[in-house]
């Protein structure tokens, strides 16, 4: 991190998050940010269901909700890039205040609720992306819905066209009733709907899942159950969490998700016990609480193909992303890796 982006960070931490938020989208959007593309080496280039990525880093849902900054994103150092969530008609979400940075605990709270500008706005957006990169969208399901499981798959059907994958976001604590869809009878239902709207495109993609953090063995087994059941693509792990162990800042008892640092373990280990559950079928993409090139090759030494980020650069600014891809080539050759597939799952029993 440089001075200047030292002095953006400490700013925009003067101002309310959600306000600060807004502010560093339109700087990106403005071409503000020095932006070089996304660092690779032979090393770091991988392929996820069957996409190829020129490194294993992304960035996860809910920074570019809008599909608002498309193009600087794509040269901003990731190797795949996923916005949303959208959800078939607009929606306001949660009332403010709905997003706290908790400082002393490098960690943020958020109750967003979904909210969007709806997919034909998002889908227009989409349609003038960078044709160069990987950008997937968060598919979500509007909280006044007679029928969710069916609004996940009219956003795919809608801007699958100009997507390079989907994910499905059942997994988020601010939209009433929404994690109940973790469940393995009716997730089974959503997915094989999702699933059956993929094979009807003209381009059938990818599709994902992400999953929450906060669930029993008995409830993973069963997700891992349904994923393999319905053919799913690749699984995210995780979404926030619930909990508030160990949290020091004053904002720790608001309601919403925890993301950042106090994530990190407990969705690393969720992310292990899904590599073992799946027999390393379904590729894992690792989130929650990276901050580091180590932190980012844990998790892929704990079974991920791939990592995502978004609430460390909230503390550490954009220029994390290309210091971790950097950080991951040194890793791997420290251990003598000639490609980041090879390290995948390789330290999975440490998390168990």
């Amino acid at each position: 991190m440089n001075l200047l982006e030292r002095l953006g960070i400490a700013a925009l931490h003067r101002l309310d998050p959600e306000r600060a938020h807004a502010l560093s989208l339109k700087a990106l959007a403005s071409g503000f940010a020095p932006l070089s593309g996304p660092f690779t080496t032979p090393r770091l280039q991988t392929t996820i269901a069957g996409l190829t990525l020129p490194n294993p880093v992304g960035l996860a849902a809910g920074f570019d909700k809008n599909a608002t900054a498309l193009a600087p994103l794509s040269r901003a150092g990731f190797g795949f890039i996923e916005v949303g969530a959208a959800t078939p008609r607009a929606q306001p979400g949660n009332p403010k205040p709905r997003l706290f940075r908790l400082t002393e605990d490098a960690a943020v709270i958020n109750r967003f609720g979904f909210n969007n500008d709806g997919m034909e706005a998002i889908n227009a957006r989409l349609a003038n992306r960078p044709k160069d990169a990987v950008i997937g969208l968060n598919l979500g399901a509007n909280k006044d819905s007679e029928d969710r499981a069916a609004d996940f798959a009219t956003v795919l059907a809608h801007c699958a066209p100009h997507l390079d994958f989907a994910t499905v976001n059942v997994s988020s604590p601010n939209t009433e009733k929404l994690r109940e869809l973790q469940g393995k009878e009716a997730l089974t239902a959503l997915l094989n709907g999702v699933m059956d709207t993929r094979s009807a495109l003209a381009r059938p993609i990818p599709v994902f899942l992400k999953i929450a953090p906060d669930l029993t063995e008995q409830e993973l087994a069963e997700i891992a159950e349904a994923a393999a059941n319905t053919g799913i693509d690749a699984i995210i792990a995780t979404n926030t969490t619930l909990s508030r162990d160990g949290l020091t800042s004053p904002h720790r008892d608001q309601a919403g998700g925890l993301s950042g640092a106090p994530l990190f373990e407990a969705s690393t280990r969720i992310l292990a016990q899904l590599s073992v559950l799946t027999d390393g079928k379904i590729p894992l993409i690792g989130v929650g609480g990276i901050g580091s090139a180590e932190q980012a090759y844990a998790k892929i030494c704990a079974g991920a193909c791939a990592v995502q980020l978004y609430s460390a650069m909230i503390y550490q600014g954009l220029s994390l992303v290309t210091e971790i891809t950097k950080g991951l080539d040194e890793l791997l050759v420290r251990d003598g890796h000639t490609n980041i597939a090879d390290a995948v799952g390789t330290k999975c029993k440490d998390w168990l």
